[in-house]
């Protein structure tokens, strides 16, 4: 008798729940749109439009040249890990050990790295949504369980801390905080911050993740202040999360960093050395010439990003059935379209999620941008305003036509 066997593939449970990222989808099929000649602007990615300030591309060539090619240590070399001790000395008067410092390749590694190796099956981490869609399925992936709390338009998209506090449970184990925020581009000043700092302080099982990554990139008279300069008290329990690819242009480069308590930082060394083992050695020399460097390229784009950020918010409340908050930071909008839902496109079909909104956008006006539902509250849409102004205007006016000619 010959034994048979099953052939058909079968996904580990960790990720049978996990799809492709909505916003992969969205920018596959706005590729394929240009293919056919379509006039397709994308304005869903989060990558800044300005390219890699020239010293840190020579910092690159001069460390290949002189044969920075090889394995560095695990978590960063020892020029990297100094160049952010003195970023968080500069920046945020604050003092970090190489021993609390972490570098890998992007700050999303950083976070899953620091996910893998805290939780365990059913330990629960908070998410204040909207949110990085990342951050949920990297939770389900470590055997968490993401829990989502609210955060209201009227409150700026900010958590609240009774809200906070009513989530905790005895199984909590972290709260995942983005500051200047994906995808409102909301921020906490020191007074709203505070509160949700004074509740971790009196639950003490919960780690608070800070990933401040959109830190220079804040705008008017908004005051960015790093959770822990705030709560020094929290220290031995929160992973300070940043990078070189949003203030610096350096996205591709993959270079992000975190700091944190010596226990937590050599533990997540530990998943580090099974996957990526260091990040790449020329990126990380160029990287450290990103943060001794010279800065005004940072305050120059910062500028730029700010009139962007103006004209989109402006644009966006010019139409009517759209309402646009002015965030604090980021380079990113997230508008209501509920004045819309209900209405129908020419051809009948009813818009009736931000989904099918940003859907006809796309295959109907040729704009690409992402649904809040994806970031866990709807019905909001994203636009990431990194991208060049006369672009902008163009797909200011294209949202403009959709919304005027539904039914």
């Amino acid at each position: 008798m010959t034994e048979t066997h099953d052939q058909t593939f079968r996904p580990a449970r960790r990720i049978a729940v996990i799809g492709v990222s909505e916003i992969l989808r969205i920018g596959a099929t706005a590729a394929r749109l240009k293919r056919e000649g379509r006039p397709v602007i994308v304005l869903g990615a989060g990558e800044p439009d300005f390219d890699t300030p020239e010293n840190v591309k020579e910092a690159a060539w001069r460390a290949i040249r002189a044969g920075a090619t090889k394995y560095t240590a695990l978590d960063g070399t020892a020029d990297l890990k100094a160049a952010i001790a003195e970023k968080f000395r500069r920046d945020n008067a604050l003092d970090f050990a190489p021993e609390e410092i972490t570098v890998g390749a992007g700050a999303k590694q950083v976070i899953h790295n620091a996910l893998m190796a805290t939780l365990d099956e059913g330990d629960e981490v908070i998410l204040a949504a909207p949110y990085w869609t990342s951050y949920a399925d990297m939770v389900a992936i470590a055997g968490g369980v993401p829990v989502p709390v609210l955060c209201r338009e009227e409150n700026g998209f900010r958590l609240d801390a009774a809200d906070l506090e009513r989530a905790i449970t005895p199984r909590t184990r972290w709260l995942m905080l983005n500051s200047p925020s994906n995808p409102t581009g909301s921020a906490y000043g020191e007074a709203e911050l505070r509160p949700i700092l004074d509740v971790l302080k009196r639950h003490k099982q919960v780690w608070l993740m800070s990933d401040e990554i959109y830190e220079h990139l804040c705008y008017g008279n908004f005051v960015f202040r790093s959770a822990v300069s705030l709560a020094p008290e929290l220290r031995a329990r929160t992973l300070t999360i940043n990078g070189v690819s949003k203030s610096y242009a350096m996205t591709g480069w993959r270079i992000g960093y975190g700091a944190g308590p010596r226990e937590l930082i050599a533990a997540m060394a530990v998943v580090q050395s099974q996957s990526t083992s260091n990040p790449c050695s020329v990126s990380q020399a160029a990287a450290v010439e990103a943060l001794t460097g010279p800065q005004q390229v940072v305050e120059e784009r910062r500028l730029s990003f700010q009139r962007r950020r103006d004209l989109v918010v402006d644009g966006l409340n010019a139409i009517p059935g759209v309402t646009c908050r002015r965030p604090e930071g980021a380079f990113y909008t997230y508008s209501s379209c509920a004045g819309l839902i209900g209405r129908k496109t020419s051809s009948g079909q009813v818009i009736d999620s931000d989904t099918a909104f940003c859907r006809y956008l796309l295959e109907e006006h040729d704009v690409a941008v992402v649904p809040g539902s994806v970031f866990g509250l709807a019905p909001f849409f994203r636009i990431s305003y990194a991208a060049a102004e006369s672009e902008l205007r163009t797909a200011i006016d294209r949202i403009a036509r959709a919304a005027a000619v539904l039914q």
